[in-house]
């Protein structure tokens, strides 16, 4: 009874956090998204080669080259051509797909770590990798067909006042069109994402626990003080964690974007890394990145801290 109680609060804290997060940093994540798709290197800035001169007569050549939009022109474009209300397509599928996919992420995290502790050593890093590969896994493979609707509709472009296709819609036309293997297109990436997951967690949990040691050091500090001070000290960890996993594992979410566009040439998780190296360059792998750090590294702050609160004043309540 107990145990099925603390895997309701794990959901509920989970649940909430995520809608949270979700909301504050929808207009980021549809940047995001369009700076990792194919469309971008359409519009990039082309530098043919071309000859410079030098003192002694001679010649050095600059090579071809091409540079992207950065986020604040593809901002500036989205509201110019489409309008305010662009910048939160797919809040719909996200805020219907965040809710549960925390909830499901935070529930498997916290039933998975419960596992490995009775096989590993308890709350070492073998076991927050276990757990948070685990969780990520069952995560990705449940909500695969939500996050692929969301990116369809971040990634289509619309004439200011035109109607867009709801989610629905969206879903309905993928299946159409598609069948039902179109809402599984970019799990393979989802799958290798899964470093990113680990490697946040692994350092997320070894400065918590480095912060509960700090925590146990300052007895003297007043209570209230003390619960403010692990308040910021849980989203500096959790802000710190996410913008690390994300610089190292990024290229995987391009890669995932590019498969679920539409009439793509992409058709699988390797042959799309080759393609994009050969025609657009590694740099393309990081396209987005910027953007993703500035939404990303808050929204995983808000959701981490928040579900700690959550969890932590629900247990407190009165029974």
């Amino acid at each position: 009874m107990a145990q099925s109680k603390d895997t309701l609060l794990h959901l509920l804290a989970g649940g909430c956090a995520g809608t949270v997060g979700a909301i504050v940093t929808c207009p980021l994540e549809v940047i995001k998204t369009r700076l990792q798709s194919s469309a971008i290197a359409l519009h990039s800035v082309y530098y043919p080669q071309v000859q410079l001169g030098t003192i002694t007569g001679g010649g050095v050549v600059r090579p071809a080259a091409s540079v992207s939009p950065s986020a604040l022109q593809v901002l500036k474009s989205i509201l110019e051509k489409e309008g305010p209300k662009s910048l939160f397509r797919g809040l719909g599928p996200n805020l219907i797909g965040v809710a549960p996919s925390r909830a499901i992420y935070f529930a498997s995290y916290s039933k998975a770590k419960e596992q490995f502790n009775a096989i590993f050593v308890p709350n070492s890093n073998v076991v927050h990798m276990c757990a948070a590969g685990s969780a990520a896994f069952v995560t990705n493979t449940m909500m695969n067909p939500i996050w692929m609707v969301k990116t369809r509709m971040q990634l289509e472009k619309r004439v200011r006042g035109s109607k867009q296709m709801n989610a629905v819609q969206c879903a309905r036309y993928v299946y159409q069109t598609e069948g039902v293997r179109g809402f599984y297109r970019g799990l393979t990436a989802s799958y290798a994402g899964i470093s990113e997951t680990i490697i946040c967690f692994v350092i997320y949990e070894g400065l918590k626990k480095h912060l509960h040691e700090i925590h146990l050091t300052t007895s003297k500090v007043a209570s209230g003080e003390k619960k403010y001070a692990n308040f910021l000290g849980l989203m500096f960890a959790a802000a710190f964690s996410k913008g690390c996993a994300s610089c190292i594992a990024y290229p995987h979410e391009v890669i995932r974007t590019r498969l679920r566009e539409e009439g793509t040439k992409y058709k699988t998780f390797c042959q799309t890394a080759r393609l994009v190296a050969r025609e657009e360059g590694y740099s393309a792998f990081y396209r987005g990145l910027l953007a993703q750090l500035i939404r990303q590294i808050p929204n995983t702050a808000i959701v981490l801290s928040t579900y700690e609160l959550l969890v932590y004043l629900l247990r407190d309540m009165p029974k």
